[in-house]
């Protein structure tokens, strides 16, 4: 019989390539992680793992139980913390997975609201940014992922969420960065993004940095990055020492002091879907659910 804690071990093995590794993730020594994967081969039937010199490599059947395994524990998980929620609540989890900017605007109201509206129900954060963010959902790694993508791109089939249940949360606008004494800093109305062709550029996340280059792409010229940074402040304090111009979201713009900047209404407009990721079996998990409907209220007026 395949028991979930030697699948959790098996996952491990796999992501590091030792026992050893393994063991130092999960807390617990190396003959412990050597017995399970015995007992699991065991179990299975047939070898898992080949040991090489360097690392372990899975074996096809090891592969197979591998890819099964992260939805047999994502089931598992929703299986506990749906039983724990029966209780009331009083001993339930949510593992939230947030893109930066997400986690310093809409994250902190909905954390504090669920705290006190649910004070047993445990919540945590990382931060990952889309579509990793969106695999580790899949993975069993979190149980709601907030992710985002750009409303004017065609979605890659690889970075579709036809099998996650979506809760959309607000339209992001992006608005142009530039330094205070720049020439177009005191325009009030629109400014053509190709107006900006011959400035240098600061560019934020890999994904936001390929949309940039999509953009200007269309608009007649390829921006020339000499900065590239995840961290918006970063972004900011750069435009402002007058080393380049950016386009950010507003929700990034919204906890930073823009101080030595302006900020531009640019065309073409362009905007970017803010949502909450969740599994189907996850999303009928009280704690989620309660979780999902913070984050919605989150960005109530």
């Amino acid at each position: 019989m395949i028991e979930a804690r030697h699948l959790r071990v098996l996952r491990a093995v796999a992501r590091t390539g030792s026992f050893s590794a393994a063991a130092r993730e999960l807390g617990c020594t190396q003959p412990a992680v050597s017995q399970q994967m015995k007992a699991l081969e065991n179990s299975a039937g047939t070898p898992l793992l080949v040991r090489g010199p360097r690392e372990m490599r899975l074996t096809e059947a090891g592969d197979a139980l591998v890819r099964h395994a992260a939805g047999i524990l994502a089931g598992l998980t929703a299986a506990e913390e749906e039983i724990a929620a029966i209780a009331g609540l009083r001993a339930g989890r949510v593992r939230l997975c947030s893109f930066p900017s997400g986690s310093s605007t809409l994250v902190p109201r909905a954390v504090a609201d669920m705290r006190a509206h649910h004070p047993g129900t445990k919540v945590s954060l990382v931060e990952a940014e889309p579509p990793h963010s969106v695999d580790m959902l899949r993975a069993g790694d979190c149980d709601i992922t907030l992710a985002f993508r750009y409303v004017d791109l065609p979605t890659p089939a690889e970075e579709s969420w036809d099998d996650l249940v979506v809760r959309p949360l607000l339209t992001d606008r992006l608005v142009g960065v530039v330094p205070e004494d720049h020439p177009l800093a005191g325009r009030s109305g629109p400014t053509a993004i190709e107006e900006l062709a011959d400035e240098q550029w600061i560019a934020g996340c890999p994904r936001c940095r390929r949309h940039l280059v999509e953009v200007c792409e269309r608009a007649g010229f390829t921006p020339r990055i000499d900065f590239a940074t995840d961290d918006s402040p970063a972004v900011v304090g750069l435009v402002a020492a007058g080393l380049g111009v950016a386009v950010l979201p507003e929700l990034a713009l919204g906890p930073v002091r823009a101080a030595g900047v302006a900020v531009l209404d640019v065309r073409p407009a362009v905007e970017r879907e803010v949502v909450a990721l969740t599994l189907p079996d996850l999303a009928h998990v009280p704690a989620v659910s309660a979780m999902l409907g913070r984050l919605a209220l989150s960005v109530a007026p």
